[in-house]
């Protein structure tokens, strides 16, 4: 699965969706929660014989919520889930925001 592909499943859910942040100002205020990031904080190549064979890339995925929110959370797990994307999943409250903050972590391949 490529990024723009795994980006086109995530605007599925009918959240909105930016690469990092969503960029703001007075006359375009950032939308409430729930909402999703993403950012691909590293690359990783399977090389050999001066080739590489293989790029991965790690992507991150942030869901932003007002509250524990189990809907938007099954919205993401079922993409994860229905495409065969392993994933790894943390939240912390994030107290400057006041929102919650899951973090899946995948690898594309």
């Amino acid at each position: 699965m490529t990024l723009s592909e795994l980006v086109t499943l995530l605007h599925g859910t009918g959240y909105p969706v930016s690469f990092s942040h969503f960029d703001t100002d007075d006359d375009n205020p950032p939308p409430p929660p729930p909402f999703i990031t993403y950012m691909t904080p590293s690359d990783e190549a399977l090389y050999a014989d001066d080739r590489n064979y293989y790029n991965m890339t790690d992507v991150d995925i942030e869901l932003y919520t007002r509250g524990k929110d189990l809907d938007a959370e099954r919205s993401i797990e079922s993409i994860f889930s229905d495409n065969d994307i392993p994933y790894v999943a943390s939240q912390r409250w994030i107290d400057g925001e006041k929102v919650f903050q899951k973090l899946y972590e995948v690898r594309l391949i």
